[in-house]
């Protein structure tokens, strides 16, 4: 398995080649997505680079952040989005040091989470409260994986973030079907060629196997039309607008989402 000491130079130069395209672009969107990447990629690996600690304390302040957009997405009550906010990063906690909890933990949050509406009293809204939460629980929960699979949930990583760049470029130069209604700027030929650079990246980072390539070609773009369906629900383009020059974390993460959730049904 590659270690972070393998994979940061791999990253460093990366960013590296990347900046120097975006540069000579001159496009301003690029420059300043570029430098939100210019300050988060030494932060997460870093956070890998210290081991297990580091690896649950990014995905538990992550798993918070991305708890907040999502309850405002779906304008869950606040005390959906306060159970949320714990459960998610007790999920991260028990993977962290003890994995055999984890059911426990999941089983308790979903009986909170069922209990608040009926508490409440909330009979017009209590059954779009519980699924809306249930929904959060499992999606977001699947940050818990970055914990064990330490070094290679950050070269998925990698990957997905590859697959999208270029499957973004690839698909406005190729044009051809749509992938979704849910995302009609995204096209099939687009997506075909960004999982052929994130298998590209798996074999280059010595990670690939057969569901880290199915979670890379697959379940990037899955986790990205799944936030797609949970915009979409809300009627808006971003999950946040503070991240600059991409709207908001679940912008950023949601095809590794999407990969992470392959993986742990793939083992």
């Amino acid at each position: 398995m590659t270690g972070v000491s393998s994979l940061a130079p791999w990253l460093g130069g990366a960013l590296l080649v990347s900046g120097v395209a975006v540069g000579v672009s001159r496009r301003r969107a690029l420059i300043v997505r570029w430098c939100a990447w210019a300050v988060g990629v030494p932060v997460v690996t870093a956070a890998f680079w210290w081991g297990r600690p580091g690896v649950a304390l990014l995905a538990g302040v992550v798993a918070v952040i991305a708890v907040l957009e999502f309850g405002a997405l779906t304008r869950l009550p606040r005390a959906e989005r306060a159970v949320l906010a714990t459960a998610v990063p007790g999920l991260i906690v028990a993977a962290a040091w003890a994995p055999d909890q984890m059911w426990r933990v999941g089983a308790v949050s979903a009986l909170v989470l069922a209990a608040v509406p009926v508490v409440t009293g909330d009979s017009e809204q209590g059954l779009r409260r519980l699924n809306t939460g249930l929904l959060g629980l499992v999606w977001l929960g699947t940050l818990a994986a970055l914990v064990p699979l330490g070094t290679v949930a950050l070269a998925l990583f990698t990957a997905v973030s590859v697959a999208d760049v270029v499957a973004y470029f690839a698909g406005q130069r190729l044009g051809g079907p749509q992938l979704s209604p849910l995302s009609p700027a995204k096209r099939w030929s687009g997506t075909l060629c960004g999982a052929a650079a994130g298998l590209g990246v798996l074999a280059l980072l010595s990670v690939w196997n057969w569901p880290a390539a199915v979670a890379v070609a697959v379940g990037g773009p899955a986790g990205d039309l799944m936030e797609s369906l949970v915009k979409r629900g809300a009627g808006v383009k971003d999950s946040g607008q503070w991240l600059a020059g991409s709207g908001g974390l679940l912008d950023r993460i949601d095809s590794l989402i999407g990969a992470l959730a392959i993986v742990i049904v793939l083992g």
